[in-house]
């Protein structure tokens, strides 16, 4: 023990090599010789807790020096929580993600939440460290995670140190988490290929998305394990931004060497639109010359020339689940994942026919 100049003193904190990243709860029960469970409730300042009072001091001691801050879910559970989550999506322009939120908000007034919306790209003006700062400043309750991109410093965050936020990974999932609330997009993919080989069509390909992206790789094994139930090859693949311009080139991609597919199954709606003008552009007509399906369903669908035949995924309901999920961490401490079962099915419109002989 050392003495102050009042007389006073204060427990002695052994210096070491700083912790690299965000300091955890079992960092300071190491570090100051007692257990998880004692340095939890001497963080949440339970006075009920007998123990002697230098230990207590000791343990904040090594908090201030490590810089550890309260378990967020933990916390809201011995203090006055916000009401409020943060919902972070990759693209605020994106439909697919405005019927998300629709049925995520719902959800959380149900619970007595109000959500708050952020866009997580790379030039957006708030950073991951600024949503992670929401929930451990307390300002939000939990986040729901829509934006899992490779080298997202948030997830990589969340992964290192997950019981630092109560959060929910939505529409993607993140291996290990144990916190994905998802759709069946494998069997979605799968789906678009029994509609069009009902048709007849025997020479599909797929405008993919970028192959790093969980989404992307899920939806390709859907379509290749279609493919390979029914005995068709499933080679034809092109790779493109989940976006119009995306689809345009990989479907121009897939029309260049594979001059003799029937159909393409598109695995965004945006890709589905740029198909379209690439088949345009390439004179061909559809679905006289080329048959073309899109993952997800959006209203603006029935207005395209032709109106474009989609696979519908329950987005409403993915929204209500993340919710859920959410609101069960935060009351049990338990995270878990989900996923939506069922509720996709093809929506038939003009944009599929039997193949040409």
């Amino acid at each position: 023990m050392s003495t102050t100049s009042n007389g006073g003193q204060t427990p002695e904190v052994t210096v070491s090599t700083p912790l690299r990243g965000r300091a955890r709860l079992v960092d300071v029960a190491e570090r100051s010789g007692v257990t998880k469970s004692i340095v939890s409730r001497i963080m949440n300042d339970d006075d009920s807790l007998r123990i002697r009072p230098e230990t207590r001091e000791r343990v904040k001691a090594v908090a201030i020096e490590l810089g550890y801050r309260p378990h967020a879910g933990a916390r809201a559970l011995s203090v006055a929580r916000t009401g409020a989550f943060a919902l972070l999506i990759p693209d605020l322009t994106n439909s697919v993600y405005a019927a998300i939120t629709r049925g995520a908000f719902r959800r959380a007034r149900e619970h007595g939440y109000v959500l708050l919306i952020a866009e997580d790209t790379p030039d957006a003006p708030a950073g991951p460290e600024d949503y992670a700062e929401l929930v451990m400043s307390g300002r939000v309750d939990g986040l729901l995670v829509a934006s899992a991109r490779p080298g997202n410093a948030l997830v990589d965050r969340l992964m290192d140190d997950p019981g630092s936020v109560a959060h929910v990974f939505v529409n993607r999932e993140v291996e290990g988490s144990q916190r994905n609330v998802g759709l069946d997009m494998h069997g979605a993919s799968a789906l678009a290929v029994e509609h069009l080989h009902s048709y007849g069509h025997r020479r599909i390909g797929i405008t993919s998305g970028p192959i790093d992206l969980q989404p992307a790789r899920a939806r390709l094994e859907g379509f290749v394990d279609g493919m390979h139930a029914r005995g068709l090859d499933p080679t034809p693949v092109a790779h493109g931004e989940f976006t119009e311009r995306g689809g345009y080139g990989a479907a121009l991609a897939l029309l260049t060497q594979h001059p003799d597919l029937t159909a393409i199954y598109a695995s965004t709606f945006g890709q589905a639109v740029g198909a379209l003008k690439a088949a345009r552009d390439r004179g061909l007509d559809v679905p006289r010359d080329l048959s073309i399906i899109g993952y997800d369903d959006l209203a603006v669908a029935d207005y395209l020339d032709p109106p474009l035949t989609t696979v519908a995924m329950p987005l409403d309901a993915l929204g209500v689940a993340a919710v859920d999920a959410l609101v069960d961490q935060l009351s049990t401490r338990e995270p878990h994942g989900y996923r939506v079962p069922d509720g996709y099915h093809v929506v038939s419109r003009q944009s599929v026919a039997v193949p040409r002989a």
